[in-house]
């Protein structure tokens, strides 16, 4: 059933022309070179160090690798990451 609503979701989304991260509360990563990472539509922070920030959203875990991250801006859907990122995945 729950697939049944992400697919009309989705389909209603590309119908309308609507952006899919807002209708599906799907995560939005956008990155400026390996310096800053903008992350919409989390869900909370996991862990937070120097090194390695985990991030939960609706998809799962997002975690990002890095040297000297900093969270330099976080609002209820909203997170700005500076630093060295070396590397972001989903898990």
């Amino acid at each position: 059933m729950a697939k049944k609503i992400e697919n009309a979701k989705n389909s209603i989304a590309e119908v309308l022309e609507l952006p899919k991260e807002i209708i599906l509360d799907l995560p939005k990563i956008t990155m400026i070179g390996s310096i800053q990472l903008y992350i919409e539509n989390h869900k909370g922070i996991v862990e937070y160090s120097k090194e390695r920030i985990r991030i939960n959203s609706k998809v799962g875990i997002i975690r990002i690798i890095g040297k000297k991250m900093i969270i330099k801006n976080i609002v209820s859907e909203e997170i700005v990451i500076t630093g060295e990122i070396i590397n972001i995945e989903f898990i």
